[in-house]
């Protein structure tokens, strides 16, 4: 099917948040969205938005998210042809560190390290490679509330492709609950188990919110992981301190640094106490104890 590229230019910390911001707006339709980086010396990147079907329709709600942000910005429009273009561009990716972790396409298996903690996500399921600041900035904090606190149950909530459930898999050797609302995102996140051999120690289920039975069969948590996004995170701290266990911690990404603030003031209302922020591009993963 012929595909249109509705796309534009914007410097890097407007593309992220306009990239959080699309994925929310598109995420019932599943419309492939890219970020490249143009021009890195003049901070010029390009962010795409793949279309089918009724292309001004999309455009229009595009139009709508970028001017809900304050960041309007001047659209282009290209016709491609029948290709996979979610693949092709998770393909030129290049490999992410963070820590110990290795995150990486099938085509980057050769630039695994002894000792690295490899994980390797299936080009064309683009739901969190590890390229993104939120997701690469858990996992250095995962690393680090690991080695300090050894959690024995954990939590991955709104998992995506399972990347940090994968993570604190290989890394404890612990049984990690894996949940999203999307149940394409669940069938990629038990795949990508699956290809980095942790099928036995991640679970992953579909699962809106707090009420699917599989929570009070799995709580208390050591451990709770979630990398979405600040307003969610803020309405679901009375759950969190309802699942985790007592001294337990909980690892939150997908907020801007202009949202520290409120998304920590939630959840010290709930008894939590804050031990660190890690800020990254724009973004920020923030560490806190029951």
């Amino acid at each position: 099917m012929t595909q249109t590229r509705l796309y534009f230019i914007a410097r890097k910390i407007e593309a992220e948040c306009i990239f959080a911001a699309l994925e929310v707006a598109f995420e019932d339709e599943g419309l492939p969205i890219a970020v490249i980086e143009v021009d890195e010396d003049r901070d010029i990147h390009e962010v795409s938005l793949y279309a089918d079907g009724d292309v001004d329709v999309v455009e229009a709600r595009l139009k709508d998210t970028l001017t809900g942000l304050a960041l309007p910005k001047p659209i282009e429009r290209e016709t491609l042809p029948d290709v996979d273009w979610v693949t092709r561009s998770l393909e030129g990716l290049k490999p992410v560190r963070a820590g110990r972790f290795f995150v990486h396409g099938a085509h980057d298996r050769d630039s695994r390290r002894s000792g690295d903690l490899a994980i390797e996500i299936e080009a064309g399921l683009a739901f969190g490679t590890g390229h993104h600041g939120t997701t690469s900035g858990c996992l250095e904090m995962l690393e680090q509330v690991v080695r300090r606190e050894q959690p024995r149950n954990a939590l991955d909530l709104g998992t995506g492709s399972a990347v940090l459930a994968i993570a604190l898999a290989k890394l404890a050797h612990i049984p990690v609950l894996a949940t999203d609302i999307d149940p394409v995102a669940v069938k990629v996140a038990a795949g990508n188990a699956r290809l980095n051999h942790v099928k036995a120690l991640v679970e992953a289920v579909t699962a809106p919110g707090f009420h699917h039975p599989i929570f009070a069969a799995r709580a208390p948590f050591d451990l709770i992981v979630a990398n979405i996004l600040a307003r969610p995170l803020m309405r679901l701290a009375p759950e969190m301190a309802r699942h985790i266990s007592l001294g337990g911690s909980i690892v939150l990404s997908g907020i801007l640094d202009r949202q520290r603030d409120a998304v920590v003031s939630a959840y010290v209302g709930q008894q939590f106490r804050h031990v660190r922020t890690l800020h990254r591009e724009g973004w920020v993963t923030i560490h806190l104890k029951r």
